[in-house]
C-alpha cells in the first residue's frame, strides 16, 4: 500500500479502453485507489479527444465508476460523455487523467489524420488550462498488428510522438515505453488481454507517482 496519492481526488476519462469492466475503468481505477485517491473513471467507446467537451453519444458503449463502487455499462441512449466542466465542477479533481489515443489514430486511414487531431486535442486541453488543473495524457498501448482495427506498430508509434507534442499543459504518459512490441496480450489488436489490462493500468499508476508528474498537483 503506498499512499502517495493520499488525499487527492483524480478523474479519469477515455475512449474504449475505459468502457468495458476488467479494462483499464477496473485495473486503472483500482491502483490509484490503492495509492490512496479517491477516482471518479468515465468511458465512452470511439469518441475523440475533443467529444469531452460537450455531451456526445458514444457509438459503442460507455461505463463509469465511482469511488470504490462498480463498473455501471452504460449502453445505446446512455452511453455518453459528460461535459469536462461540467465533471470538473462536480468532482472537484486534483488531477485529470485522459486516456484517449487509439481512437484518433486512424488506423484505417492511409495518414495520420493531424489537423483534426489537433483539433480535437486542443478542444479538451484548452478546457484543461481554463480549468487550471493538472492533467496526465496517456497515450496507445502498442496492442498487437491486424485484428479488426488494422492497427500497426508504426502507426501507433507516430500516433503517440504527435500527441507527446500537442497535449500540454498535460504531461505526456508514453505507455509505448511500458512494453515491448506485443508483449501485452491482445483479443483483437487494438484492445488488451485482462492481464494486458492489469500490466498497462499498473504502470501508468507508476507513471502517476514519479516527481515529475506529482509535482504538478496542487494540493
Amino acid at each position: 500500500m503506498s499512499a502517495l496519492l493520499a488525499g487527492l481526488t483524480v478523474l479519469v476519462i477515455g475512449d474504449s479502453h475505459m468502457s468495458t469492466p476488467d479494462y483499464l475503468i477496473t485495473t486503472l481505477h483500482n491502483d490509484l485507489m490503492k495509492k490512496g485517491a479517491v477516482v471518479y473513471s468515465f468511458g465512452a467507446c470511439g469518441v475523440a479527444a475533443g467529444e469531452w467537451m460537450v455531451k456526445t453519444q458514444s457509438s459503442c458503449g460507455g461505463a463509469e465508476r465511482i469511488k470504490d463502487g462498480p463498473v455501471v455499462v452504460k449502453e445505446g441512449q446512455e452511453a455518453m460523455t459528460r461535459p469536462f466542466n461540467e465533471m470538473v465542477k462536480t468532482y472537484k479533481p486534483n488531477l485529470v487523467v485522459i486516456v484517449n489515443g487509439d481512437t484518433m489514430a486512424g488506423y484505417n486511414q492511409p495518414e495520420l489524420q493531424k489537423t483534426w487531431i489537433w483539433q480535437q486535442v486542443s478542444r479538451l486541453t484548452k478546457g484543461v488550462k481554463n480549468n487550471n488543473v493538472a492533467c496526465v495524457w496517456v497515450g496507445p498501448a502498442w496492442g498487437a498488428e491486424g485484428g479488426k482495427f488494422n492497427k500497426t506498430f508504426a502507426r501507433a508509434q507516430e500516433m503517440s510522438n504527435y500527441l507527446a507534442e500537442i497535449t500540454a499543459p498535460c504531461t505526456y504518459v508514453d505507455s509505448l515505453k511500458m512494453s515491448k512490441p506485443g508483449e501485452w496480450g491482445s483479443t483483437d489488436g487494438q484492445h488488451l488481454d485482462i492481464a494486458g489490462y492489469k500490466s498497462w493500468g499498473e504502470a501508468i499508476g507508476n507513471a502517476i507517482v514519479t516527481p515529475e508528474i506529482l509535482k504538478t498537483i496542487k494540493r
